[in-house]
């Protein structure tokens, strides 16, 4: 990890349902994702989170067959869909993709809505189709209603089943749940994760929430300035960042400095700390990932003092800002029943445990 960037595929190539191989694609001069790699296996749901101008779009609109690659290949159940100078049209690539803005049809109520990816199959077998799925995303009672009469929630799987209807071998969703309240789009992502696998469906989510991603899928990408710094399971991405870029964007946490004692433990302005990787050489200079529920409080005279700047309530616990000194402030987790207040001196220190470095800069 601290060694390089890790960028690990559940799947091979050869078998991958879903191949993404060195895909690079411009945009005018500007290249906007470059040497991408990664793969799905079938039924695989995967993520790929990153800030607003990272790629993500661009490289799900490229799977998708509506943007082109300059470099790379993209595979689909082991066949090439994309490749410098061929593509394979977005029809024959039987993908399903809903996108930020839904794109619900207005005149058609949500049984057309559903069923408009199905003129090529008999009327019998479309109406059990579009039956199917009104009631496995609890639409059955809202068959005849328009657009305009369905909650915000309700759009969602109206969009989602429309784009499942013609049983496609990928599913792609950009930022689909991003208009949502937190607690509606919580809620509804874990139904629709759930309907997901229960169909088998591959599926890759594009978003820049943390949680979703995290939550969401088995295997999750970081895009940063159109490069894939870590491809790997939801857990090891958020304790095992693959490089300080990735540390500093997935979930909370702060990076401070350090330097390896002769035990090889790290040296911070706040304790000593465990690497995760030992054989660091004495005196080497760190960057060390602490995160808010790493912080421990201290009694009086032990552990390092710190002034609370920032105390945001949160419910069974307080989400605090301190600072050490010298301009390093860090995020803690303190209990809700004896909060701290803007002013206060704590004392804290790291939690045992062994915590993620990379080189210092």
């Amino acid at each position: 990890m601290s060694k390089g960037v890790a960028v690990a595929a559940t799947a091979s190539p050869v078998d991958a349902w879903l191949a993404v191989e060195d895909v690079a694609c411009d945009l005018g001069d500007e290249a906007v994702v470059d040497g991408v790699s990664f793969a799905l296996a079938r039924g695989e749901i995967g993520a790929l989170l990153g800030p607003s101008g990272s790629g993500k779009t661009t490289l799900i609109r490229a799977i998708a067959g509506l943007v082109p690659i300059a470099r790379g290949r993209i595979g689909l159940r082991g066949i090439e869909a994309s490749g410098p100078g061929r593509m394979r049209s977005p029809e024959s690539r039987r993908i399903g993709v809903v996108f930020q803005d839904l794109a619900l049809f207005p005149h058609l109520d949500v049984a057309g809505n559903i069923a408009f990816g199905l003129d090529g199959m008999a009327r019998e077998q479309r109406s059990a189709r579009v039956g199917e799925l009104l009631e496995r995303f609890a639409l059955s009672a809202l068959a005849h209603r328009r657009p305009h009469e369905l909650s915000g929630g309700q759009r969602q799987r109206v969009a989602i089943a429309r784009a499942l209807a013609p049983m496609p071998d990928l599913l792609l969703l950009d930022e689909p749940f991003s208009s949502l309240d937190a607690d509606l789009r919580a809620r509804l992502r874990g139904e629709i994760r759930g309907i997901l696998r229960d169909l088998g469906v591959t599926a890759l989510l594009v978003t820049h929430d943390h949680a979703e991603a995290l939550g969401f899928a088995d295997r999750v990408g970081v895009l940063i300035e159109g490069r894939l710094r870590q491809w790997d399971a939801p857990a090891t991405v958020f304790w095992r960042p693959a490089d300080a870029k990735v540390a500093s964007f997935v979930g909370e946490g702060r990076l401070i400095d350090a330097t390896a004692d002769p035990d090889g433990r790290l040296v911070t302005a706040i304790g000593l700390i465990d690497p995760d990787e030992p054989g660091l050489r004495p005196g080497e200079r760190r960057r060390v990932l602490v995160r808010p529920n790493q912080i421990e409080a201290k009694p009086a005279g032990h552990g390092t003092p710190a002034r609370v700047v920032r105390a945001e309530f949160t419910g069974a616990e307080i989400l605090i800002e301190v600072d050490i000194g010298d301009g390093l402030r860090l995020d803690a987790r303190w209990p809700g029943a004896a909060p701290p207040h803007p002013g206060d001196i704590l004392r804290i220190s790291p939690r045992p445990g062994r915590y993620p470095h990379y080189p210092a800069t």
